[in-house]
């Protein structure tokens, strides 16, 4: 049997994907870049002026990110571009939606008198 693309998402994610990304998230640096990217495309020359960091430090930051899979690079011509994995993104606002929506039912229940 193949699952909708609507099953597919709300199958939990996998613990250690997402606490990789949130560690990753955990740097303001590299929260303001991921934030950055989800404008659009960007090369480290950009990203470094609206970043405010040099380039050996945000070269560190967009490795970290690339590891825990929330950013992907793509070469053009000489320059390396990098943007958001939508795939990625998507699926951790799906799972914080899930925990959120676990935790309001748990609220209502107590709120109830419930266990």
């Amino acid at each position: 049997m193949t699952m909708t693309k609507m099953e597919e998402r709300t199958e939990p994610l996998p613990s250690e994907r997402a606490a990789r990304a949130f560690r990753a998230l955990g740097d303001e640096k590299r929260l303001r870049i991921v934030e950055l990217l989800s404008g659009g495309a960007q090369c480290v020359c950009d990203l470094a002026v609206r970043v405010g960091a040099k380039q050996p430090l945000l070269s560190f930051h967009l490795k970290t990110l690339r590891e825990a899979g929330l950013v992907v690079a793509s070469r053009r011509g000489k320059w390396i571009y990098y943007s958001v994995n939508e795939e990625l993104l998507g699926e951790l606002e799906g799972g914080l939606a899930r925990l959120g929506e676990a935790s309001a039912e748990a609220a209502a229940r107590a709120e109830a008198g419930c266990c």
